[in-house]
């Protein structure tokens, strides 16, 4: 049996990047919520083509990936391109995973730090994979609704120009983690905020998002209302032709001068 015992903090990620670099398929098995995210950001920055990979693991862990908008947004981009599937069970080894056609790594936790055995043995690398793809095919198909980033970005571009796609993917990449629909300043919010900082209407940023599937109309209004109450963002009607004058969005001068202040705003 070829056995190595490997630290993993700084380096978890260049494990990663060198385990999927190596491999057709890729299970990973019960990962812990820090190691599902470095795994998720590192497959989304990956340069070369992915393997197909697939992650078994509790719903409180994919439940809990879901509530942070950045990684669920990243994870929907890898599922929209075909490469990762999500499966739920409840029944599930202690440690996480990392099971290729050739490999196994084994998490663990030691002195806080992320630790890890790795084997190659063909006979316990075989075994490994044959019990879990069993278990993945008794589980559940974990759903997300986020949107995948890159169509948000994408469709921000094309409807309201390069300017507000700026704005919005420089919150993304500043923030490390933004809350999902209910949190204290989530992506709707966050929408709204770009879209003030660029002087949008109201109805067309709603109109885009729910057609997204960010968030409902309804939901863009009310937190339009409570980015109002905090003193982020205000309103000027903008008269049209037929029916009742439309909002235009803007930063609320006294509180959020610029678009360079939202990370702070974000995660405040």
């Amino acid at each position: 049996m070829s056995t190595e015992s490997i630290t993993i903090d700084q380096e978890f990620t260049e494990t990663i990047h060198s385990f999927l670099d190596d491999a057709d398929t890729v299970l990973v098995v019960n990962p812990a919520p820090e190691v599902f995210q470095i795994i998720i950001q590192t497959a989304t920055q990956f340069d070369d083509d992915l393997p197909g990979f697939q992650v078994l693991a509790t719903p409180d862990v994919l439940k809990t990936g879901a509530e942070d908008f950045i990684l669920a947004s990243q994870v929907a981009d890898l599922i929209d391109r075909g490469t990762l599937e999500l499966r739920t069970t409840t029944d599930i080894a202690r440690n996480s995973l990392l099971v290729s056609d050739d490999e196994v790594i084994t998490v663990v936790t030691l002195e806080d730090k992320l630790t890890g055995l790795r084997s190659t043995d063909d006979d316990l690398v075989e075994n490994v994979r044959s019990t879990f793809e069993d278990e993945w095919n008794d589980s559940e198909t974990f759903t997300l609704r986020t949107p995948p980033l890159s169509r948000i970005q994408e469709t921000l571009g094309e409807e309201f120009g390069d300017a507000i796609e700026g704005d919005f993917m420089m919150i993304v990449e500043s923030a490390e983690t933004i809350p999902e629909e209910g949190g204290d300043l989530d992506e709707v919010a966050l929408a709204l905020l770009v879209a003030a900082n660029n002087e949008v209407l109201l109805y067309d940023i709603s109109k885009w998002g729910e057609d997204i599937g960010l968030a409902s109309k309804a939901t863009f209004s009310r937190t339009k209302t409570q980015l109002e109450d905090r003193g982020l963002i205000e309103t000027e009607k903008v008269p049209i032709d037929v029916g009742r004058p439309r909002l235009r969005l803007l930063l609320a001068s006294d509180e959020l001068e610029d678009v360079d202040s939202l990370p702070d705003q974000m995660t405040a």
